[in-house]
């Protein structure tokens, strides 16, 4: 629990609840004497940590909170037993103690006065209902990407965070990487020339899964897993990632659950080039109309904005025109294309043309970008500052928004007009009626 002075952190955080963001920028000071000469943190000036959901990605995170040393994960949430033994066990282990709390219902864990940060790692479709009691709670989020499975679930958060004051970062950590940075910054500062085109590709989603309709493991809370999500009779292993990620109840497929990240880097590289009306349009590769998985496997979307930039948006397989000019096979990046030149970046490096882009210095009048080299420590580093992370919810949004639109723009195969300072497209209220989901009763908003 973390004090200043007579200041709990949890007392700090109820008091800038409801505060807007540019009131809450008051710097919060660790005192000095919080930090031994061996770098520990005394336990009263230690940021406490909530985790719901610990799946595979989940439990990434949790471990990137776990080797900070002024911070203590002491509760998480799981609807699925072995998962919660495992995870406590994890926990208990690190810190060798057993005293790692754990819950069924995310809502219970959230309640703790004495947790400051929750980390989101849900299935998709809980990802915006977790993060809007934790932000009313007055908590500091950590939210797994995509976000929403609709604009208006977005909104809501955002609106909501801002209401709040909260401290919130989005799972798009290529932005704490120093590749996609250096590469956002090229194109920033016009070294490529003039931009004219992105490209963006991730990986396709699955298709198939089983169809047969059995009774729930007793070691999940079926009703609860499928919350806000339409009933369905449980089918083997469909609360697992293998299936859920690319049913359409659940989530939007890796349009959004891959995408969104070589998606946000062409944000942050773009700018204001990409967030003003744009067309868009699409065709997408779907499954089976038998098979469980209903979300789309490939995509080629195409976006052009007013400020004469093209976006090109795929799945995998991508065009082999990319693979040899950018000399890159991997599954996923993104490709800054301009008048003098070329850069591209993903999780195995960057590359440019000419070469002589990658020896770049910048000096004083540059424009830099804002630098994280953790997603985790940067978050935690934010709620002791009071200053925005690095991929807070307005980033966040706009990022989910691209996902959302590319979705709606194949499932609809018409050419859309998108405004983003409406949010919503022009003239056209059947794709507008996408951007709002019916929850199933009693979650709402």
């Amino acid at each position: 629990m973390v004090r200043h002075r007579n200041v709990t952190r949890r007392n700090f955080f109820k008091s800038t609840a409801g505060v807007a963001l540019g009131i809450v920028g008051f710097p919060y000071v660790v005192r000095s004497t919080a930090l031994g000469g061996s770098g520990a943190v005394a336990p009263s000036e230690r940021i406490t940590i909530g985790c719901v959901g610990a799946g595979p990605q989940g439990t990434y995170v949790m471990r990137n909170f776990l080797a900070q040393k002024d911070c203590q994960v002491i509760a998480m949430c799981d609807l699925k037993a072995p998962v919660r033994e495992a995870t406590k066990k994890l926990i208990d282990d690190y810190y060798k103690n057993g005293d790692c709390a754990t819950y069924t219902d995310y809502r219970e864990l959230i309640a703790r006065k004495d947790i400051d940060v929750v980390e989101i790692a849900t299935c998709d479709h809980w990802h915006v209902l977790v993060a809007l009691e934790a932000a009313r709670a007055g908590k500091g989020i950590y939210l797994e990407k995509p976000m929403g499975l609709s604009l208006a679930e977005d909104q809501a958060l955002r609106a909501t965070c801002h209401r709040y004051g909260t401290i919130f970062q989005f799972g798009t950590q290529q932005r704490s990487s120093r590749d996609f940075r250096f590469a956002c910054e090229l194109v920033h500062n016009g070294r490529i020339g003039k931009l004219q085109t992105i490209n963006v590709w991730s990986s396709g989603s699955s298709s198939g899964g089983p169809t047969n309709v059995v009774a729930p493991p007793d070691w999940i809370d079926y009703n609860m897993w499928l919350g806000p999500a339409p009933y369905h009779a449980y089918t083997p292993g469909r609360e697992s990632n293998a299936w859920w990620w690319f049913i359409s109840d659940y989530a939007l497929g890796f349009i959004a659950g891959w995408g969104v990240h070589p998606l946000d880097i062409a944000l942050w590289g773009g700018g204001n080039k990409v967030l003003c009306p744009l067309e868009i349009e699409g065709k997408g590769v779907w499954p089976a109309p038998d098979d469980v998985c209903d979300t789309a496997m490939n995509w080629d979307v195409k976006l052009k904005y007013d400020s004469d930039v093209t976006m090109n948006y795929t799945g995998n397989p991508y065009p082999d025109e990319w693979k040899k000019r950018y000399g890159r096979t991997s599954d996923h990046g993104t490709a800054f294309e301009g008048t003098d030149g070329w850069v591209h970046v993903d999780r195995s490096g960057i590359n440019a043309h000419p070469k002589e882009l990658l020896a770049t210095e910048w000096g004083p009048n540059d424009a830099r970008l804002y630098e994280s080299a953790n997603h985790a420590r940067n978050l935690l580093d934010c709620v002791r500052s009071r200053k925005e992370t690095i991929c807070p919810i307005d980033a966040a949004v706009q990022a989910d928004t691209l996902c959302q639109i590319s979705d709606i723009a194949i499932r609809l195969e018409q050419k859309l007009r998108w405004n983003w300072a409406k949010e919503q497209f022009v003239n056209n209220d059947a794709a507008n009626r996408r951007l709002v989901r019916a929850m199933r009763s009693p979650w709402q908003l």
